[in-house]
């Protein structure tokens, strides 16, 4: 998938639960920014069978899409649409609060598109990251047991799965979207169990934390779901169901109106 004349660039995937009092102003703030870097891109927000009025707000303009779940399938289930429902060479997926900004997302897809990488993942233990977001002790303690968990067993050294941004080339989202299952919290582990199965490379870049509108995590709830989810990532595995019948392209971009500006505006952000 290389770009064409209509193409467009970067696709933003908002998934979405019970957000109405910020997911209105988050995608304005999205429509602003891209605005302003004049990149041709989409904002897909999926409202996933929210109950308090999010399935109410409309979009602020024509570069939004908002596609709704007549119930509430669970955060991987909604990434999952919003990704094969987007068309853009690059496809990335953050919270709807935009807990990290949208610099992170330039950053991303600065990646994906010039340097050949098919999985890029905020990461909250890099050097340059910002993350002071308070939490309870034992949502911490079980945070890291997870971490640990999935990272000595399953990610092979992907600590930090959880960190909301990922993002991705828009051939792997339809070749590998179409094969995850999980459809709840730990799909974020799926997608990079999945990208190190095939053997895809992965670049794993800082985020700074601006703002934390809470977790809709129940602990004890979701813990047992995931436990179940991984043990079904590994059943999924021994049946092949994660192996991509080809390698995915890099370098999507090599010319390309936008790409002058990604660069400079990278260049100008390491300055």
């Amino acid at each position: 998938m290389t770009a064409g004349k209509d193409q467009v660039l970067l696709s933003l995937v908002l998934p979405a639960y019970n957000c109405r009092q910020f997911l209105r102003g988050s995608l304005e703030k999205a429509v602003v920014y891209f605005n302003k870097l004049a990149w041709p891109f989409e904002i897909v927000c999926v409202d996933d069978g929210s109950t308090d009025g999010t399935d109410r707000i409309e979009p602020p303009d024509g570069s939004v899409r908002i596609l709704r779940h007549d119930a509430n399938r669970g955060k991987g289930r909604a990434v999952r649409t919003g990704m094969l429902a987007s068309k853009g060479l690059v496809r990335v997926f953050t919270d709807a609060d935009l807990p990290y900004g949208l610099d992170c997302v330039a950053l991303a897809a600065y990646y994906i598109l010039l340097k050949g990488y098919h999985l890029v993942v905020g990461d909250r233990t890099l050097e340059g990251s910002v993350y002071h977001a308070a939490v309870e002790p034992l949502r911490s303690f079980a945070s890291r047991v997870f971490s640990f968990f999935v990272g000595r067993l399953i990610t092979g050294g992907f600590y930090d799965t959880q960190c909301g941004l990922k993002a991705v080339g828009g051939e792997v989202a339809d070749l590998l979207f179409p094969r995850l299952r999980v459809n709840r919290f730990a799909m974020d582990v799926e997608l990079i169990y999945a990208c190190l199965i095939n053997n895809l490379d992965i670049k794993r870049i800082p985020v700074i934390l601006e703002r934390n509108e809470g977790s809709t995590v129940r602990l004890a709830r979701d813990s047992l779901r995931t436990l179940a989810d991984v043990l079904l990532m590994k059943y999924a595995r021994s049946r092949g169901a994660y192996r991509l019948p080809r390698r995915p392209s890099t370098h999507l971009v090599p010319l390309h109106t936008a790409i002058e500006q990604v660069e400079k505006y990278i260049s100008a952000k390491e300055d």
